[in-house]
């Protein structure tokens, strides 16, 4: 009986796992069914031209026979042989093509070297005896007993329905009971092959639903087969957390070369760098709160202008990645923040010039 707690589908991965190990949903009754369809349906293909092959065989072995004597060499047998291989072979190759595209068809082509390998238990004569008298084999046995009750009642059906003419057979000639056998032969066959591919279609569905069942997962399956593929989320938001403090310091590492350093006085600062060989200028790093607070200090300790323009430092933060250039759009703001920067630069310089001396 299925785990109740298994009510979730299974995953790709639960699946390929299942295929490795060769479990498919697969029946070997609809296989076995479609072989034996094909070939009836060649030996039909191919009747009145195979009756009349072995018909004119038989008679030259009867005329090869009166004249001499039959030896392992001689020509008829070496006849004989071919037309075996010459009628028999197409037929067999037939179903087998039929039997593997049925078996290709139910579960796709698998190669499960898990399944290949040598499983030792199996030759236990112990297991095998317990495997004879195990409910396994006791299933095997009922699911065995429709197709025999059903072809059964099917051949009884068909004497019933050809009695008379059973009855009469003695009173007729030999030619006409050979063909009341021959359609009683054919008729039972075709109705207990329809009857056995119904079957097997059943018991493929019954497979298929019994393979779906014992391959659901319950939650814990699902979120421990996460854990194995996409790592365990606890290390995961630990590598996260150390990637975003490498982050961290790198930009608070790139203020230091910043040209001036844009805030909105509270919530924003984007530290933001050009020099003359710049096609324009980039962000070398931005942040908000508590970053923010650490690229201002950084800019104060190496003494970078910090300039206020909220409306500008909400459009950096919003706009541009670190290390990307400023758009066009905003090249009229961010070079008005510049030109203030180099104003006060050259007026400090100015004021720091020693005075001549009259």
């Amino acid at each position: 009986m299925a785990d109740s707690n298994k009510t979730e589908k299974p995953t790709s991965r639960r699946r390929q796992k299942a295929r490795d190990k060769g479990q498919v949903a697969r029946t070997r009754d609809l296989s076995g069914i479609g072989a034996v369809i094909a070939a009836i349906v060649l030996v039909g293909w191919q009747g009145s031209a195979m009756v009349e092959a072995w018909r004119g065989l038989l008679k030259s072995a009867l005329e090869v026979s009166v004249g001499e004597v039959l030896t392992p060499g001689s020509s008829i047998l070496f006849w004989t042989r071919w037309q075996v291989v010459r009628w028999i072979v197409p037929s067999l190759m037939g179903a087998w093509i039929v039997a593997a595209a049925a078996s290709v068809a139910q579960g796709g082509f698998v190669f499960a070297p898990e399944a290949m390998a040598p499983n030792f238990e199996k030759f236990n004569p112990a297991s095998r005896l317990q495997q004879m008298f195990s409910i396994t084999s006791l299933s095997g046995l009922m699911k065995s007993l429709p197709p025999a009750v059903s072809i059964m009642y099917l051949a009884i059906s068909s004497f019933r329905t050809h009695w008379s003419e059973i009855v009469q057979a003695s009173n007729v000639p030999l030619g006409s009971v050979a063909h009341l056998a021959v359609s009683l032969m054919i008729e039972i066959g075709w109705k207990s092959l329809a009857v056995l591919l119904v079957l097997a279609c059943i018991d493929y569905l019954v497979t298929w639903r019994k393979h779906e069942s014992d391959l659901k997962m319950s939650q814990q399956e699902i979120r421990e087969e996460m854990k194995e593929t996409d790592g365990n989320p606890q290390v995961k938001g630990r590598i996260r957390r150390l990637q975003r403090q490498v982050r961290r310091r790198q930009m608070l590492k790139e203020t230091e070369k910043a040209t001036v350093v844009i805030v909105n006085p509270t919530h924003f600062a984007i530290a933001v760098q050009y020099l003359p060989n710049m096609r324009a200028p980039i962000v070398l790093a931005k942040g908000r709160d508590h970053l923010a607070q650490e690229i201002k200090d950084v800019a104060r300790w190496h003494n970078i202008p910090i300039m206020e323009n909220p409306p500008l430092a909400q459009a950096l933060y919003r706009l541009v990645s670190v290390g990307q250039e400023i758009p066009a759009k905003l090249y009229t703001a961010v070079a008005e923040i510049l030109a203030a920067v180099y104003r006060a630069q050259a007026q400090t310089r100015q004021n720091n010039r020693p005075q001549d001396n009259n």
